[in-house]
């Protein structure tokens, strides 16, 4: 059950709840008595015998209590359990919503998000999982990834491209103990506890905390960013200081069929080279690739669609570059985020195999 206005909740139950002195102590004595008239009430507690009737009548409008007109009028307990049944649907509602403005993202709130306690920092990184169109980066705890086996399943079974990192390397599950390609295209393990939780959706969305914040609640902090311009920072992280520095665990390779849309240049150019689509220089005449991005010199945001005639991958997979010929002719470099030797910056890549790349 969830309440549809919090703020109205709120105030119903604090209508319900706001108990002057007079009326805390006239309630529990007609519980602890079960029926007692106004005089009564006043002998058993501090109540002037003045404020006894206003105070009853109170306690009626709150539906804590009966009035029963006779002389003189008695006060009956109404059963708290039927009293307040009302309310124990309101306050659960009430406490699943306000859990949930307390854990929930916030993208449209600021570029940068400072999150302090466990439970949103997960609840972030659920968020980051299932926002995950087409590309997905991961720096997951053991316990992290058997909690979001199912998510990260749900996501390789909607054609996401995930490369999941697991650490501590010590605590990681064997091949024979659990199914990394279930749950990732490629899997790899990493030493060092001081390896970061992270979650990276399409370049766009992440979140990044440490270990230690995940592990307990305390003075540790999380923080999600909400916009590429930043979030793409902790995909170059992955890729050139986590990813390159772990040890091989499980690896599909390239399963699908273009189109297909990349965040990233280093999995674009590692797919094709895979299905050995793109041999340097490239006699696939099919394969085109349609890229937005910046030019490196002026800043401007542009689109370039082309052929594509060539494509190189470092061995340690830390850079990657695709060649581009337009229909004019023109062959286009294109580079990863903050690129400075090729000629465009790539902030998504569409492939496909005949004519122009159209978006999935």
């Amino acid at each position: 059950m969830s309440s549809d206005d919090p703020r109205g909740a709120l105030a119903r139950v604090g209508e319900r709840f706001d108990l002057n002195e007079y009326e805390i102590d006239a309630y529990l004595a007609v519980l602890e008595h079960g029926q007692l008239s106004a005089s009564e009430i006043a002998d058993r507690t501090e109540i002037p015998q003045p404020r006894v009737y206003d105070t009853v009548r109170s306690l009626a409008e709150r539906g804590l209590v009966t009035l029963q007109e006779s002389r003189p009028i008695q006060v009956l307990a109404v059963d708290p359990e039927e009293a307040f049944a009302d309310m124990h649907d309101s306050l659960e509602a009430l406490i699943s919503d306000l859990e949930a403005r307390y854990t929930e993202p916030a993208r449209e709130t600021g570029a940068v998000s400072l999150i302090k306690s466990r439970a949103s920092i997960l609840r972030y990184v659920e968020a980051v999982i299932e926002a995950a169109e087409y590309e997905l980066v991961l720096s997951l705890t053991p316990d992290l990834l058997e909690r979001y086996e199912s998510e990260l399943a749900a996501r390789r079974e909607a054609g996401v491209t995930i490369e999941l990192l697991v650490t501590p390397a010590a605590e990681a599950l064997s091949t024979e103990e659990f199914d990394y390609r279930s749950v990732a295209t490629r899997a790899r393990a990493r030493r060092g506890i001081t390896t970061p939780v992270l979650a990276v959706a399409d370049g766009n969305y992440s979140t990044y905390a440490t270990q230690d914040a995940v592990a307990w609640d305390g003075d540790r902090y999380g923080v999600v960013f909400n916009r590429s311009a930043l979030g793409f920072l902790l995909t170059g992280f992955f890729n050139t200081v986590l990813w390159t520095t772990a040890q091989p665990l499980a690896e599909n390779g390239f399963e699908g069929s273009f189109p297909r849309r990349y965040a990233s240049i280093r999995r674009c150019v590692k797919d094709l080279a895979e299905r050995e689509a793109v041999i340097e220089p490239t006699g696939d005449d099919n394969l085109t690739a349609t890229i937005e991005g910046r030019d490196i010199l002026s800043g401007e945001y542009l689109t370039v669609s082309g052929r594509v005639v060539g494509a190189s991958l470092a061995s340690n997979e830390q850079s990657a570059a695709l060649d581009v010929e337009t229909s004019e002719g023109e062959t286009v470099s294109v580079g990863g985020r903050v690129a400075a030797l090729e000629d465009v910056e790539a902030h998504e890549i569409h492939v496909d195999r005949e004519g122009t790349p159209e978006e999935n």
